[in-house]
């Protein structure tokens, strides 16, 4: 495999790892503290190279790219190895397959992210210097904006600027050995499986609502709304075994009122009609595919 100019190749335990060390020493980089950004795909030769470029240009140069492949079909395995990146392939969910990348992982904090998700510079920077700096903090939120130009990009956008401070948010950078004390993200449940990691090391008494003021840019040009709730129907599968593992946050995070609430009682929401309209009609929508997805479910709760 060809690599970039800006990487080296480290080897142990027959595992090749891969450091983006652009515009750094290798005295430096001994003294400096790796960070694993772990990227589940399927099928993303679309968004992948974006992904990678955006941290191939982080401001932070020591970081460790792993990629955990369902066996994709396209180029996605050609593309994230051409950006020096770990590649790991495995038949499993996004839970399980983040789980499986941590398990690879050789940093001391480790981030997750999705392939269609762009990192503005700062954001790897800003993580580490927050979390070096409270012992506390065991979890960092990173803002998202939803980036395209169709109405329904815009409405996810505009939805995302209600939830800061909202169970909504959850985080996406950790303290690797944190991660791996409560054994990382819940692999049974698949509906807001991105919350389950940060819950389990909340109750380990550490911040898991610590944010950073970089953006995760969120690329959601090809957002369809039917492919949008078959999603909402298959996660809502999982809704039972959810609820009964994360009670304290479902009850917020899957009533429809408390989610409505978040909006109009924000005197924003009113600003853009149009787009407040579409994000109601979005979330009701939603709601209901999952609802439809978690009673075509219900006899399997207890499997």
């Amino acid at each position: 495999m060809e690599l970039p100019l800006n990487a080296q190749v480290l080897k142990n335990d027959h595992i090749v790892h891969i450091l983006y060390v652009t515009g750094a020493s290798r005295n430096d980089r001994l003294n400096e503290i790796l960070v694993s950004i772990i990227i589940p795909t399927y099928n993303s030769e679309k968004n992948l190279a974006r992904c990678l470029e955006s941290i191939r240009k982080q401001s932070y140069k020591y970081i460790e790219v792993i990629v955990v492949d369902r066996f994709s079909n396209d180029k996605t395995v050609e593309i994230a190895k051409s950006y020096g990146a770990k590649v790991l392939q495995l038949e499993a969910e996004r839970a399980k397959a983040k789980n499986f990348g941590v398990k690879h992982a050789r940093g001391k904090y480790v981030c997750f992210i999705d392939s269609d998700m762009e990192l503005t510079s700062k954001v790897i920077e800003e993580c580490v210097k927050l979390i070096e700096n409270d012992n506390k903090i065991g979890g960092i939120i990173i803002p998202e904006r939803s980036v395209g130009r169709s109405f329904w990009a815009k409405v996810r956008d505009f939805e995302r600027s209600f939830y800061v401070g909202t169970e909504i948010e959850s985080a996406r950078f950790f303290r690797k050995e944190l991660v791996d004390i409560v054994g990382g993200f819940d692999e049974d449940v698949v509906f807001f499986e991105e919350s389950t990691l940060p819950q389990k090391i909340e109750k380990l008494g550490y911040n898991v609502k610590a944010r950073v003021k970089a953006w995760i840019l969120h690329h959601e040009e090809d957002f369809k709304l039917n492919i949008w709730l078959r999603k909402k129907f298959y996660y809502g599968k999982s809704i039972a075994k959810y609820k009964k593992k994360f009670r304290e946050y479902a009850s917020k995070q899957l009533s429809i009122s408390s989610r409505i609430l978040v909006f109009i009682k924000n005197k924003k929401f009113y600003s853009k009609p149009i787009l407040a309209i579409g994000v109601i009609l979005l979330k009701v929508l939603e709601f209901i595919a999952a609802e439809i997805g978690s009673l075509t479910n219900m006899f399997d709760i207890d499997k």
